[in-house]
């Protein structure tokens, strides 16, 4: 109990009826460990010596006895004994005092509860100058408004004094309104006062809650109060004269809603999960489970106890799992988790206040499920001891096995996928053991080619493993490792030819019918009874033959280094040999062919055709030697006229520029136009020596003043070839033959016409009329004609002017005859041999006097 000094005439009496009545009418609630007041306000002096003490605090052990014990949070300035006095640890001043509050805290040593209170130091100098807080007295049953004037008051202050708020139970029954206080001044003995509050739950939202009498100044709640909506109130009470005058300051009244023990507490989640490892030891943490009670968490209304109910599966206890009952922390207490046996397991937890105390606490329950998660503590394991397989020699990436295991950890996981490693029996890395991904089978494959001539059969030694390690503790048992016995088949393979491919050197021009080499091939399969026999599958030059039982490789022509098949010396020709097995097997053979060169290859002249003016300027012609051959065959070269015919070298001279360059010059200042053949003797340097008669053919022709020719037509048809010339010569005798025929032909019938014109009558035309004679013919007077008339038609004489003798017997007499047309006469057989004689030296004309005899 607190109280200013006694003697004040200003003192304002705090009512409590109301909350006793609450109390009576609810019941004594259980006895709650805690201090007196949350917040306590203690005047100091301006200078507080060391050791001094300042204020007792009361605390409500409920009959905990020496187990409570103070700490003061600013031991440096303070300390607090055992039986709740706070003294000075050093001398402080005003200047000096914290302005933070200090805490209290008072700790169970059993069960490590602790409560804490705030301590709120005022200045003795604040509280003169009237910056004073309401006092509050608990002996009395009315709050009165601070003196504003304490200067006499405080001096014959006996102690200090706290003014603790009005606490106020949630969920009263009634009746309403409740009288909780009341408020009075010492104002109200010489007048008429009128009380208000002001503040949240009385003018202010929500409205309604508080009211006042104004004229007795008691304080009421009008409804019943909810801590978890409002926990507190702030109202300001007023005292003012009939004419709204202030007679005294206002004074602040703090209401707490006292909690009540009205709601359950409530888990954040109705299914918790959870996992754990399986084999974990005693003490691994699994999870936490979480609930809320709304009731005030610093009493025991809303403080949870957390409990496991109960356990399902109960294998292989029925206490595997433990919870803190404060942090609602699970954590094993048994060993024995094998995910292989009890996958997870489902616990029902159970949340209580009031500390879990059950005949008062609310509680409530929620599902925990904890899945019990894999390690690999279960190696993989053969199905058998002996696996057996076949592959075909000479076959690569073929599956000769498939291993199979067993593996109990949870599939298509690290700790359950397989792994193989060959241990042994394949020192040749012939084998591999991948995985197969959806059976998580071993599958035993071929990756190199196997002989059945070196090793019929194999035996593998396969260890399986998995992706991670064994967990500790767990050793690999005998049945993770397995024999695989796999057996070769033999099959008929190719013949090889060895070397491949075969290298010889040779002269170039070894003759038909030469034995060059044996190129043979073995049968790789020694336990196969067979014959090869050879054919020739490529020879571009068709040079070579293969015996077809003993490859023995002869000639069949003339091997010609220069031939276009050659290329950088060397002739490549295959060849197969082919074994009698079932089905018959093959191979090929390259032999190279190294030729060695001979001088076998005549030098020429290059470039065969230059062309030169008629009056050349310079008079020079650069020509090259080429040769087939390689050197020492070939260059350098000498260069020669040749002797015939005699102009080439009275015309024409020849100097060597190089051992591969001549140059030949012209030596008359003008050279009729046509085509020229200069004979040029070319010889290369071989052991012995080849010589060969070159020509160059030459163009001349007419050119302009810059050089160009300007007849090329002329000189084209003068360098028709002799073949050509030839061929038109037969041509134009052809022709003449063709006329010549033509005309004999036309003068035969001429002379026909004019013989029939003989016997026909000069008054008849032929062409009018058919005439008939009875008489076989004239005798010999039908002969007599004038065969001058066949040489001439053209010329022939009228009847007239005919000499008696020749006219005939029967001729009708002579009268005037009509004339007709002449016909055109035929050319003469003169002029025809004139007609040859002309063409043939119009041919001859074309070819120049001076050309060569080529």
């Amino acid at each position: 109990m607190y109280s200013l000094h006694e003697g004040s005439g200003l003192l304002l009496l705090l009512v409590l009826a109301g909350l006793q009545i609450a109390a009576e009418s609810r019941g004594a609630p259980p006895c709650r460990p805690g201090f007196s007041e949350d917040v306590y306000k203690v005047v100091v002096p301006d200078i507080t010596e060391k050791g001094q003490p300042l204020f007792n605090v009361r605390f409500v052990s409920c009959g905990r006895g020496g187990l409570m014990r103070f700490e003061c949070s600013n031991p440096s300035d303070f300390r607090i004994e055992a039986d709740g006095v706070l003294y000075a640890a050093r001398t402080l001043q005003r200047s000096t005092l914290p302005v933070s509050p200090l805490l209290i805290t008072a700790s169970d040593t059993a069960t490590q509860q602790q409560w804490v209170a705030q301590v709120r130091l005022v200045p003795r100098q604040q509280v003169q100058e009237g910056a004073v807080p309401p006092v509050m007295s608990k002996d009395l049953k009315e709050i009165a408004f601070p003196p504003r004037n304490m200067d006499s008051q405080l001096k014959r202050m006996k102690r200090d004094w706290v003014i603790p708020p009005i606490n106020v139970p949630e969920n009263s029954r009634g009746p309403f309104p409740q009288e909780l206080v009341r408020i009075r001044s010492d104002h109200d003995k010489n007048r008429s006062l009128r009380y208000s509050v002001t503040g949240p739950g009385a003018d202010q939202p929500p409205t309604g809650i508080f009211i006042i009498d104004p004229i007795s100044g008691e304080l009421s709640v009008n409804k019943p109060l909810d801590r978890e909506h409002i926990p507190n109130f702030h109202l300001r009470a007023h005292a003012v004269d009939l004419n709204g005058n202030q007679v005294e300051n206002p004074i602040d009244i703090v209401i707490n809603v006292i909690d009540m023990n009205d709601n359950r507490p409530e888990f954040t989640h109705q299914i918790w999960n959870g996992t754990v490892p399986e084999g974990s030891k005693p003490g691994s943490f699994v999870m936490t489970v979480t609930a809320v009670d709304k009731d005030d968490p610093k009493t025991a209304n809303g403080m949870l106890r957390y409990k496991i109910l109960s356990q399902n599966p109960e294998s292989p206890t029925s206490n595997m799992f433990t919870i803190n009952n404060k942090t609602g922390g699970i954590i094993t207490v048994a060993a024995g988790l094998d995910r292989e046996k009890v996958p997870q397991y489902t616990l029902i937890i159970q949340a209580s206040d009031m500390e879990g105390n059950p005949m008062y606490g609310l509680s409530n329950t929620a599902t925990a499920v904890i899945r019990v998660t894999d390690i690999n503590d279960n190696p993989p394991e053969f199905t058998a001891e002996t696996f057996f397989g076949e592959v075909p020699e000479n076959r690569v990436n073929v599956i000769v096995a498939n291993l199979t295991v067993t593996d109990k950890d949870q599939p298509n996981t690290l700790a359950w996928n397989a792994v193989y490693k060959i241990t042994g029996g394949d020192p040749t890395g012939r084998f591999s053991v991948p995985t197969d991904p959806t059976t998580n089978e071993g599958l035993v494959t071929v990756v190199k080619p196997i002989d059945y001539e070196t090793s019929r059969t194999y035996v593998l030694t396969v260890e399986a493993r998995n992706e991670v390690p064994l967990a500790k503790g767990i050793h690999t048992p005998r049945q993770s490792t397995a024999t695989v016995s796999i057996r070769v088949i033999d099959v008929n393979e190719s013949p090889y030819f060895e070397p491949n491919p075969k290298f010889i050197r040779l002269e170039e021009g070894m003759m038909p019918d030469s034995t060059l080499t044996t190129f043979s091939a073995q049968d790789p399969d020694r336990f196969m009874q067979q014959t090869i026999r050879y054919s020739k599958l490529s020879d571009p030059a068709n040079w070579l033959r293969i015996d077809t039982n003993t490859g023995r490789i002869t000639t069949i022509a003339i091997l010609d280094r220069e031939s276009p098949y050659v290329k950088n010396n060397l002739y490549n020709a295959t060849f197969l040999a082919t074994d009698n097995g079932i089905p018959p097997a093959s191979g090929t053979g390259t032999l190279q062919i190294f030729l060695l060169d001979i001088n076998d290859n005549a030098p020429r002249v290059s470039p065969q055709e230059v062309e030169i003016c008629e009056k050349p300027d310079p008079n020079a012609i650069n020509i090259t030697a080429f040769d087939g051959d390689l050197s020492p065959n070939a260059g350098p070269f000498a260069f020669e006229l040749a002797n015939r015919p005699a102009d080439v070298r009275r015309n024409w001279t020849i100097t060597r520029i190089s051992g591969d360059y001549a140059q030949v010059s012209l030596k008359i200042g003008f050279l009729e136009s046509g085509i020229y053949e200069i004979p040029i003797i070319i010889t290369d340097s071989g052991n012995l020596p080849m010589s060969n008669t070159s020509y160059l053919r030459i163009k001349v022709c007419q050119c302009d003043i810059n050089g160009d020719c300007t007849d090329q037509q002329h000189i084209m048809a003068a360098g028709l070839g002799t073949g050509a010339i030839i061929s038109i010569l037969l041509c134009i005798i052809i022709l003449l033959i063709l006329v010549l025929m033509f005309v004999v032909w036309m003068k035969r019938r001429d002379k026909e016409r004019q013989a029939k014109q003989l016997l026909i009558d000069p008054e008849d035309d032929v062409r009018d009329n058919i005439l008939k004679y009875d008489e076989e013919g004239g005798g010999e007077e039908d002969q007599d004609y004038d065969l001058s008339q066949l040489q001439q038609p053209d010329t022939i004489e009228p009847d007239a002017i005919k000499p008696v003798g020749i006219r005939r017997l029967d001729e009708r007499p002579l009268h005037p005859e009509p004339q007709y047309p002449m016909r055109s006469a035929a050319p003469h057989p003169g002029d025809i041999g004139d007609f040859i004689n002309e063409t043939v030296i119009r041919v001859t004309h074309f070819v120049p006097v001076s050309a060569s005899p080529g």
